[in-house]
């Protein structure tokens, strides 16, 4: 069973949500998922928090051998520099 790291689509017409998922190479997009890491909201407002991601569980699953998708890869490089900031900010 090959397993990746892709986005699963949801939300309304032209008004986009997306779960970063790790489900099987091989199944449907918007399919059955082995474990939900987060979201991701491209046209976020007010609010609204455009990327939220569990970094810790992405890692595991790449050391595991689940390979991410382009998108996702980059979405995992942005929310491991948004984290630290975080991070610092509050301590």
């Amino acid at each position: 069973m090959a397993l990746k790291i892709k986005l699963q689509r949801g939300g309304a017409t032209h008004n986009p949500i997306y779960r970063v998922v790790v489900a099987e190479a091989r199944g449907r997009r918007d399919g059955r998922f082995v474990e939900k890491l987060g979201t991701y909201i491209p046209r976020a407002k007010g609010q609204q928090i455009e990327l939220t991601l569990n970094v810790e569980r992405a890692d595991y699953w790449t050391s595991v051998g689940a390979i991410p998708t382009d998108t996702t890869k980059a979405l995992i490089k942005r929310a491991r520099k948004e984290t630290p900031v975080a991070a610092e900010a509050i301590a």
